[in-house]
């Protein structure tokens, strides 16, 4: 499910603020949009490690924004973002594994 809200060429420079306000680490308002109040639980619910926490917002911003840029109605959440990330990781390791398995039997 993606969030929707104001028209995609409207939302983008509204989403970047709302993460630039995130990376610097304070938001400096009390009053936000339904669709930033969903991105930002979204964001609360995937716990990012405080570590990668930067860095992971940075790529989903910049993923975010190629998603709306390619014409997409809504915004790309968070969840979704790290969910496609896992699920590319579990296809390179299984082409992986599938590669090391051809070369062991071409062995021999």
């Amino acid at each position: 499910m993606t969030v929707s809200g104001p028209a995609p060429h409207d939302l983008l420079p509204q989403f970047n603020k709302l993460i630039t306000e995130l990376l610097r680490g304070k938001l400096h308002r009390n009053t936000f949009q339904p669709w930033e109040i969903d991105i930002l639980l979204d964001i609360e619910g995937c716990q990012l490690r405080d570590a990668n926490r930067r860095e992971t917002l940075r790529r989903y911003q910049k993923a975010a924004n190629k998603h709306l840029e390619k014409g997409a109605p809504s915004l790309l959440k968070l969840s979704e973002y790290l969910e496609k990330n896992r699920q590319a990781a579990l296809a390179r390791k299984a082409r992986e594994n599938t590669d090391f398995a051809m070369e062991f039997s071409a062995q021999v």
